[in-house]
């Protein structure tokens, strides 16, 4: 074991922080092969135990074992979806399919299975907290998902299926990330960004002047289809230009193009799930999941879809009337409908969102508005942490205590786009709290907000600040949950479950002592005004009719590609006329509203862990919704609430089942008709 590798030693740094100053790309290889090399080594002394398997010398251990490998996978993937230098990118591809290797060699191991197959068969006569109880039917549950049943030929298919998908997969995001840098829009003249506030200019200046384009404007591309701007900038090439860009990517026909891509990867999972018995892949995943079948994912995805494809084009009717009454009139396209809806936002409410980033600045909302309502809420504090790094310069450490002073954890927040970033935002943990390791945990929020020049103060639109609160929530997901064993720390939860945390943490947004606390003018620190409150409430309910049909049509798309048999999925396949045949089958082919996200840049489902999940986020805000409801009769932000939220379902981690959790905390099943009323669904 080389001694100047600090990933092969433990961290000295507080809370195990891994001292990123330290490790340079070349230390990442030789640690993983060190870390699965000890990890298969660590199993094989399990299945090597000549007595029968008992709780204490089978499970104890495989929750022992892992942590290096665990550590040094943390540690790289956070900097690998952060800060994706081409050598990092390269090392990713090394990494693939060893990974997808040495985590199949455990899975599939038949000797691990039988023990705890053996321990799961005889649960009812052992002794065994509820936390126990449930871990040996987790690890009894994933591993026959997994394929430790099958025989040693369809294990060798299945371990070559998973090598090949982790390559596309990791594939799949390089070419996203680069067709994103690429396809970012130049503008030659201020003018064409009419509209954009003073700091959003000097961002698309800072981002040209980065690419060595001094005396132009860039403005990068976000993951999804639409962009923040579209909503401001008066010149409708502009607009055009912007959102053509974003819709092209990975589909034209250069080495960045995803359409092969994605068709092998679809072909493979329906193979694998083929090999493991069921009908699809959507049929594999969904069937160790809260929805338990396609079936009670389809009703509620169709359920939702009829009345959200109505209202959207009533939203239309009075978009295109805006447009007709104008001097010029024109048929509105989807560039055109940000734009217009901020127009009859403006005539129906009185509202311009876009004119709100002033009482929006990052550093406030971050202080007084998300880790105020935690402190509230919670009674938890926040500390930064100059002295500790992250991984990246923009990164900020904070040290999190509980009430009474103890010692909670760290939270690191790197809030600015770049591009070695992938898009959108995301919680990850780089060490998870466990009682049987001694650990405590690091969470880490990323979001892409473009970062202005020296000097300029970062202003947030309404959207990110929605962003920076929903993914707190994952965040402190992750710093609460409570539990002995590893495998279920965090967010370690059902796919489909896992949004729902997340979500409850955006009602916070409005609460009016927090929203008075940090939506202050950045210049006259005013709070935001009584009378624009009142009408973002009035709208809130504005424009849902779009937000729901773009974001169905996504989640219906990757369950049309993941319904796929093997005999259907076809590398000959067009890509375009799937989407435009899955998107009319369930009558959301507007073409006026596009997917929230295109197969070719859908990196959620082709690149990430929502394959045949990106249903999650609907069926997660049913719970969501009831959730709120539960807070607002209840006294809201009161900690007499926050504790029991945090004890009853963020604490326990994946360690219950989560409806069963849910119920704990709720006093019965959640009801659909809040979810119908705050999107304007309902009747």
């Amino acid at each position: 074991m080389p001694n100047d590798n600090p990933l092969l030693a433990p961290s000295t740094l507080p809370y195990g922080l891994p001292d990123y100053s330290a490790i340079l790309p070349e230390h990442y290889l030789p640690a993983f092969e060190q870390a699965f090399a000890a990890h298969a080594a660590e199993v094989s002394a399990i299945t090597r135990v000549r007595s029968m398997p008992t709780f204490e010398n089978t499970l104890v251990p495989l929750e022992e074992s892992g942590r290096l490998l665990g550590d040094v996978a943390r540690t790289f993937y956070t900097v690998s979806s952060a800060d994706a230098t081409d050598e990092i990118q390269e090392i990713e591809e090394k990494l693939a399919p060893l990974m997808s290797a040495h985590q199949d060699s455990i899975q599939l191991d038949s000797a691990l299975y039988w023990r705890i197959k053996t321990i799961h068969d005889q649960l009812d006569q052992l002794d065994l907290a509820p936390e126990q109880r449930y871990l040996v039917e987790r690890h009894y549950t994933e591993m026959s998902h997994a394929g430790a049943g099958l025989d040693d030929d369809a294990k060798k298919s299945l371990t070559e299926l998973n090598q090949r998908l982790s390559t596309l997969t990791t594939q799949f995001e390089k070419n996203l990330l680069a067709d994103t840098n690429d396809l970012a829009v130049v503008f030659d003249d201020a003018a064409e960004l009419d509209g954009l506030s003073e700091g959003e200019l000097s961002a698309a200046a800072q981002a040209a002047a980065d690419r060595g384009l001094d005396g132009k404007w860039v403005v990068t591309l976000t993951l999804f289809t639409g962009h923040p701007y579209l909503s401001s900038l008066t010149d409708r090439e502009s607009r055009a230009r912007l959102l053509t860009a974003s819709r092209s990517r990975g589909s034209r026909g250069n080495e960045h193009d995803n359409r092969a891509t994605l068709l092998e990867i679809v072909r493979l999972r329906a193979e694998r799930a083929a090999l493991l018995g069921y009908d699809s892949h959507a049929a594999y995943i969904t069937s160790d999941e809260t929805a338990g079948s396609p079936a009670a994912v389809h009703d509620l995805l169709r359920q939702l879809a009829v009345p959200a494809a109505r209202n959207a084009r009533r939203e239309q009717e009075k978009l295109q009337a805006i447009i007709d009454a104008g001097s010029a009139p024109f048929p509105l396209e989807a560039h055109d409908w940000a734009f217009y809806t901020e127009k009859v936002r403006a005539a129906e409410y009185d509202l311009d969102r876009s004119a709100l980033r002033p009482w929006f600045e990052a550093e406030r909302v971050l202080q007084d508005g998300v880790f105020r309502a935690a402190t509230d809420l919670y009674g938890i504090t926040f500390t930064e942490r100059g002295d500790l790094g992250g991984y990246h310069p923009d990164t900020r450490v904070f040290e999190v205590h509980n009430a009474d002073g103890s010692a909670l954890g760290l939270y690191i927040l790197d809030l600015y786009t770049r591009d070695t970033k992938r898009g959108g935002a995301w919680m990850n943990s780089i060490v998870l709290q466990s009682r049987l390791r001694g650990t405590q945990p690091i969470v880490v929020n990323n979001l892409n907000v473009p970062k202005p020049a020296e000097g300029r103060p970062t202003l947030l639109s309404l959207d990110e600040v929605t962003t920076l609160f929903h993914e707190f929530g994952h965040a402190l997901h992750g710093l609460f949950a409570t539990v002995t064993y590893p495998h279920f720390a965090g967010t370690n939860v059902y796919r489909d479950f896992v949004e729902f945390p997340s979500q409850v943490n955006e009602m916070w947004i409005y609460w009016p002592e927090i929203l008075a606390s940090y939506a202050r003018h950045i210049d006259t620190d005013q709070p935001l005004p009584a009378e624009i409150i009142e009408k973002l409430h009035a709208s809130e309910a504005f424009n849902q009719g779009f937000a729901t049909s773009e974001y169905l049509a996504a989640a219906w798309l990757d369950q049309a590609w993941h319904s796929l048999s093997v005999d259907a999925a076809s590398p000959d396949l067009d890509v375009a006329a799937f989407e435009a045949g899955a998107l009319a089958d369930i009558g959301l082919d507007n073409p006026v509203v596009p997917t929230r996200y295109s197969s070719t840049y859908f990196a959620h489902v082709f690149s990430g862990g929502y394959s045949a999940g990106y249903y999650s986020y609907i069926w997660s805000e049913v719970l969501d919704a009831d959730t709120v409801e539960w807070f607002r009769e209840n006294g809201g932000l009161r900690r007499e609430n926050g504790d029991r939220f945090r004890g009853r379902l963020l604490g326990v981690g994946g360690s219950k089942d989560p409806l069963e959790a849910y119920r704990d905390f709720r006093g019965r099943d959640a009801e659909i008709q809040p979810l119908l009323e705050r999107r304007g669904l309902a009747g």
